[in-house]
């Protein structure tokens, strides 16, 4: 009898969109209300209870208890011990505390259990913990290392211990085997990982020294730590060098007559000074009929470094070259990059051709896309043809004479260009942009914002146009291709930053109840003479996905384009040399098994390149950071005006105009107690009404720059009077109930005096010397 109301409740228990039940609702839905079928019921569910088959919530209701669903995703960790799991790209990830990392480092694939589900009414995200690591990401890292004297290596068995360079793994550290290379003190080397954290030594590593990369103090070598610690090759193997060494210098049009000859006609490059790789060049005429005849010429990279080569396999694995302050790290070697790929002026030069009609309105009327031959006629730069166009300097319109009637005409076609786009939605960022400008040593002497002229928007203009071109042409064919993709923003990250810009006092007016690209640009437009322009602009670009590469066509959001590609740019990027690779496979065979054959490749082409590109990019990020916290330190005790750019629990960031970004810390702020107003964004001061909000001005002092933190500490002097917000009188009446961290006086870390687990047999050697050198390594 007991076993089949066991049955019974299970089967309705989970069957029942309802969580909870009492007894008498349980009783009645199994239809066991007589007296003695209800105390079958409530002895079973004793029963049951035991089992830990059926839970009692506070409420006293009968519940199924919680099921452990283990999760499997990719752990991301955070320099202050926490982490976040990604489980789908699409989903939010999972928070992970820092007591429940269970060891995991950043990149590794581990299991989870969701300890605390996500709730959406809070805008909560879920939190976990890990209970397993199925991957490690890293087996090797990149770090400064100390050595141990004589007699502490003959204790311990370690050389001595490394301390990474990567910020998310600088709580760790790494003990280095007594076992091959012995670097001197203060070398940065690259360590294979032989042991993991684990129990009792959350904190450390074990390896040996694969590699020393060079002297801490050598010139350059922040940089290049930053590079090898990203995992970014810096020099090619030789199998690879060899092949690029066997490329001729130079070409002989002779050979190639199923090519297109353009030689005769007037092509320019237009770049900046100090470009070495110049893989685009641009022709335009205006056509009797009012329409405009636009040429883009492409390297012809594919020529050169072909199918499944040792150079294309080098060029797949890089992805993309990596631009940093002082050095590039170029995806193909030089002798390509800037030699015979190079479309350098009076040469002739193997190019990929996309020729277009454009008429009055900016829209393309017809196409071709071709392999040709080109000569560029001149090499120009950004300079020279703003000089021309914005300034008519005399002496350099001179230079150009036979020139210049072009460039007017790529003026005009680049304003029609410009204008389309503006008029069906494209987001445009003025984004500042700055270069650090540095001494022989790598030491930062001056930070410059770049500015944009007609020369660079133009370049950029017929660049999109050749993009969308090629992209929408294969697109009708429907061949299978890979696109450069921009994805609708998320609803959740819209909605906060619909929240941000109204803290603001910015109403977002919305289409029909969606927001299309043409509504962001206006936002944009109605702030772009605001003090607030810039965080507005950071704000929304943050809440716009991340661009990639996709094998399927989603189109590309902040430029309102139905079709986008990377076609311009083969010599530094990876996708634009597989466009190139399909245009040519296509031409020559485009046979349903041949697509089938790239429709295979092209996932994971896609994939691999975006990873790289993310890669690329944090690396420069941190570059950038880096020599942005060593200049400022050059300026301690001086003091700017900047804005305020945030505004967070723990205090404001303020960005000045060479756009470094320093914190002012909450504690810092002695003028009173201040409360953080999430709804509008601000610090409010309890007595004074004191307001600090984003896109204030202030006045600051640099108090601490630290390079190696990447950290910059600014100390408020005074700040523009704006209208106070009020604090809401429960808040303040919590808050007098319990002080606050502002209120307290910071203590130093406690260090722990845990036992030390007893000693295992065939313990990894870092473990002794934990034991042995105790504190002094911790």
């Amino acid at each position: 009898m007991k076993e089949t109301i066991k049955t019974k409740v299970l089967l309705f228990m989970e069957q029942s969109r309802k969580k909870s039940f009492s007894m008498e609702e349980l009783a009645e839905n199994l239809k066991l209300q007589k007296s003695e079928d209800f105390k079958a019921l409530v002895q079973t569910i004793a029963m049951m209870e035991r089992e830990k088959l059926v839970v009692f919530n506070k409420k006293g209701k009968i519940k199924l208890p919680e099921q452990n669903i283990v999760i499997e995703g990719t752990f991301r960790a955070n320099s202050r011990g926490f982490g976040f799991v990604t489980i789908d790209p699409e989903e939010d990830d999972v928070f992970i505390p820092k007591e429940a990392t269970g060891y995991a480092m950043d990149g590794d694939v581990v299991a989870i259990d969701i300890v605390k589900p996500a709730d959406p009414f809070s805008d909560r995200g879920a939190e976990g913990k890990v209970v397993d690591v199925r991957q490690r990401q890293n087996n090797q890292i990149v770090g400064e290392f100390s050595a141990f004297s004589e007699d502490e290596i003959k204790e311990s068995d370690l050389y001595g211990v490394v301390k990474p360079k990567d910020k998310k793994l600088e709580e760790l550290q790494v003990f280095v085997a007594a076992e091959g290379i012995r670097p001197v003190d203060g070398s940065i080397v690259i360590v294979e990982i032989t042991h993991y954290p684990e129990k009792g030594y959350a904190a450390s590593l074990e390896g040996m020294v694969k590699r020393v990369i060079g002297h801490k103090n050598d010139p350059g070598m922040d940089i290049l730590s930053i590079v090898v610690a990203n995992g970014i090759p810096t020099k090619f193997p030789d199998e690879v060098l060899a092949e690029a060494d066997a490329v001729p210098s130079e070409i002989d049009p002779a050979a190639f007559p199923e090519r297109r000859d353009l030689r005769n006609q007037m092509i320019v490059t237009i770049d900046g000074e100090d470009a070495k790789d110049l893989d685009d060049a641009v022709t335009v005429q205006k056509l009797d009929n009012g329409n405009y005849f636009l040429g883009v010429h492409i390297a012809d990279v594919s020529h050169y470094v072909t199918e499944d080569s040792q150079l294309d396999r080098e060029a797949f694995e890089r992805g993309t070259s990596v631009y940093l302050t002082d050095r590039v790290i170029p995806m193909l070697p030089q002798r390509l990059s800037n030699g015979i790929c190079s479309l350098n002026p009076q040469v002739p030069r193997l190019a990929m051709s996309c020729e277009m009609e454009i008429d009055s309105q900016g829209q393309v009327v017809s196409h071709e896309i071709f392999q040709s031959i080109i000569q560029t006629t001149e090499r120009m730069t950004y300079t020279a043809v703003n000089e021309i166009l914005e300034e008519q300097n005399p002496e350099t319109m001179q230079r150009y004479e036979q020139l210049v009637p072009m460039f007017e005409e790529m003026g005009e076609l680049h304003r029609i260009l410009e204008k389309m786009r503006v008029q069906r939605g494209a987001v445009s960022f003025e984004d500042r942009e700055a270069k650090v400008l540095v001494d022989t040593e790598g030491h930062p002497l001056e930070i410059l914002l770049r500015s944009r002229g007609i020369g660079e928007r133009l370049i950029e203009s017929f660049m999109l146009a050749a993009n969308e071109t090629v992209a929408e042409h294969f697109n009708r064919l429907k061949f299978p291709f890979i696109y450069r993709i921009h994805e609708d923003p998320k609803e959740e990250k819209l909605q906060r930053f619909f929240s941000f810009a109204a803290a603001l006092g910015i109403l977002v007016k919305q289409t029909k109840g969606t927001i299309t690209p043409k509504d962001l640009q206006t936002i944009v437009e109605d702030v772009a003479d605001k003090p607030e322009s810039m965080v507005i602009n950071t704000m929304l670009l943050r809440s716009m996905q991340q661009a990639k590469y996709s094998e399927d066509n989603y189109g590309h959001y902040g430029l309102a384009a139905e079709y986008y590609t990377h076609f311009t740019s083969p010599i530094r990027r990876y996708p634009d040399l597989i466009v190139h690779r399909l245009i040519r496979s296509y031409a020559e065979d485009a046979t349903e098994e041949k697509q089938a054959i790239w429709a295979e490749k092209l996932p994971d082409i896609a994939v691999h390149s975006s990873q790289m590109e993310r890669r690329a990019v944090e690396a420069e990020r941190e570059v950038d950071a880096m020599k942005k916290a060593e200049f400022m330190a050059d300026h301690i005790d001086e003091e700017f005006e900047g804005i305020i750019s945030s505004v967070v629990k723990f205090g404001i960031f303020v960005e000045l105009p060479n756009t470094i970004e320093g914190l002012i810390h909450i504690n810092a702020l002695k003028q009173d107690y201040f409360h953080y107003l999430e709804s509008h964004l601000a610090l409010v001061g309890e007595r004074t009404g004191m307001t600090f909000k984003i896109g204030q001005k202030v006045k600051i002092r640099v108090v601490k720059a630290d390079p190696e933190t990447r950290e910059i500490d600014f100390e408020l002097i005074e700040a523009e009077e704006v209208e106070n917000v009020q604090i809401d009188k429960n808040r303040q009446q919590r808050r007098r109930q319990k002080p606050s961290n502002q209120e307290k006086k910071p203590q130093k870390q406690q260090t722990s005096n845990k036992k030390k687990p007893k000693k295992k047999k065939k313990e990894p050697f870092y473990k002794k010397a934990v034991k042995k050198k105790g504190k002094k390594n911790r």
